[in-house]
């Protein structure tokens, strides 16, 4: 049992890590390499909280608003002059990772530090225990992906990011503020991003290059996925479940390279991977 709530919970990680990636992928169609920098800089919200002494619960929205706030700065002067050169916005935002890193390291240094976790304890499941927060974490990564879904589907901003991602040109030409859908979906995604930090840090230790493989098992499982949230779930499900069963039987070592291999398998076999035909 402990093993399936496992690869069940570290799914709902990865799902939560790469959503951000998906979004700003999706509709802009390039990649946000300083998407593990802005994990981090959601770590670092959720440590703030705790040496501060106030709720670890209010490091979630405060590492949302802080990614949403330096991402609307970001596509202002860096990103927006480079939509038509995705590989210079790769290199831009690679770089602006960078930058991000070594900030932090000025601010609160190198060693490796931990924050308070919102919920912590043990429930009893089918006769083993597991982390309630874990399983909280997962109930958290479903929610985020049926309130996007309904976003997307329901809300006049999906209904204008589903058609630049169409046709943006069409989409212009029907009155529809591409530029805007731009800047709040960079946004959005950069927010995202530096909530899955602030989610995952009471898993984990927080230093100030943690985000970095956070950032290369979310960039294969987007590569992977495609445009779908849907098939990201799927991706996260079989590709995290892949890793939980390496590191558990096999070796952690191993396990830890599982995604990247299985990714680049799946993308040699199915270069589409698993969001179209």
């Amino acid at each position: 049992m402990s093993l399936l709530l496992d690869v069940v919970t570290t799914a709902g990680v990865l799902f939560a890590v790469a959503m951000g990636l998906l979004v700003v992928f999706g509709v802009l169609k390039i990649i946000n390499f300083a998407h593990g920098a802005l994990l981090t800089l959601g770590a670092y919200a959720a440590l703030v909280t705790t040496k501060l002494g106030i709720s670890a619960w209010l490091a979630w929205p405060l590492a949302f608003v802080s990614g949403g706030a330096l991402g609307l700065v970001v596509e202002r002067l860096i990103v927006r002059p480079l939509y038509a050169r995705p590989l210079d916005a790769i290199l831009a935002t690679w770089g602006l990772g960078i930058v991000i890193s070594q900030v932090i390291t000025l601010c609160f240094g190198r060693e490796v530090q931990f924050a308070r976790s919102p919920l912590s304890g043990t429930i009893a499941i089918l006769g083993d225990t597991y982390s309630v927060y874990r399983l909280a974490l997962l109930g958290v990564s479903m929610a985020l992906g049926l309130l996007f879904a309904a976003l997307i589907e329901g809300t006049r901003l999906g209904l204008s990011a589903r058609a630049v991602i169409m046709n943006e040109d069409l989409a212009r030409g029907l009155g529809i503020d591409t530029r805007r859908v731009r800047l709040l979906t960079f946004m959005i995604g950069c927010g995202l991003a530096a909530l899955a930090g602030a989610l995952i840090t009471p898993l984990s230790s927080v230093d100030p290059n943690m985000g970095v493989p956070w950032l290369i098992n979310a960039f294969m499982l987007v590569m992977v996925a495609g445009a779908s949230f849907l098939s990201l779930a799927l991706a996260s499900l079989i590709l995290g479940g892949a890793q939980v069963i390496v590191s558990t039987f096999v070796s952690p070592i191993l396990g830890g390279m599982t995604i990247v291999l299985l990714a680049a398998v799946v993308l040699r076999l199915r270069p589409a991977g698993f969001g179209r035909d």
